[in-house]
């Protein structure tokens, strides 16, 4: 799999260059990653209501053609879009998004980090009082607030036209976090959002991304 590294790029031209990319490639188009950084956008899936766009101010809102709800990239967040065609690598998108999911978990555990999933709610989470325990989640979560004591650090927004997947997955590493005060994230009221440098862990965003790039590749593969 081959892996662009594009650096800080505006949101708009990357989303119309993965939708050039996948309109355009046939059976023999290598399967790629394209890792990069955005400076502040609100982006709003096909689901996203506008409602869950608290305060925007200054930040551009833009709507897209990705499944889910509002979510913010920012600067100091790590940004992968997989542009594979799964029905070249055997699977499916409720594996697809398991393997991205198991990418970002075997990514915070290579910084210590412990990630989890919450049924029903794409992306991954840490437990904010003890972010390095290695302790499973157990027992129902409570059913007014799924995601008590926890902080989302991932979050996950695909497309898949002809097979074949764009948009994907954000790595919050060192972040100014307050835009994400100004949304319901990935529309859930009151979801706290971590990052790495937040929770205690000293890495770059070139580290991160590094990781990053490297789990998804083998665990994406055929």
């Amino acid at each position: 799999m081959k892996i662009h590294t594009l650096g800080r790029v505006d949101y708009l031209p990357t989303c119309q260059a993965m939708q050039d990319f996948t309109a355009a490639r046939d059976e023999s188009t290598p399967d790629t990653l394209w890792i990069c950084e955005h400076p502040a956008v609100y982006t709003q899936g096909l689901a996203g209501k506008s409602d869950h766009i608290l305060n925007a101010g200054e930040i551009p809102v833009v709507q897209t053609n990705r499944g889910g709800q509002v979510t913010y990239h920012g600067p100091g967040q790590v940004v992968v879009y997989p542009l594979i065609d799964l029905r070249r690598a055997g699977y499916f998108v409720k594996e697809y998004v398991y393997r991205i999911e198991e990418s970002v978990i075997r990514t915070l555990a290579h910084f210590g980090v412990t990630g989890h999933r919450v049924a029903g709610s794409p992306g991954i989470y840490v437990r904010l009082d003890d972010p390095f325990s290695h302790a499973a989640l157990t027992g129902p979560r409570h059913p007014a607030d799924p995601f008590r004591g926890l902080g989302k650090i991932a979050a996950l927004g695909i497309k898949v036209s002809r097979h074949c997947t764009y948009h994907g997955v954000a790595l919050n590493v060192a972040m100014d976090l307050e835009p994400f005060s100004r949304i319901n994230p990935c529309g859930y009221a009151g979801l706290k959002t971590t990052d790495l440098s937040t929770i205690g862990v000293s890495a770059s965003w070139q580290e991160a991304a590094s990781v990053l790039g490297r789990k998804l590749a083998a665990h994406l593969a055929p």
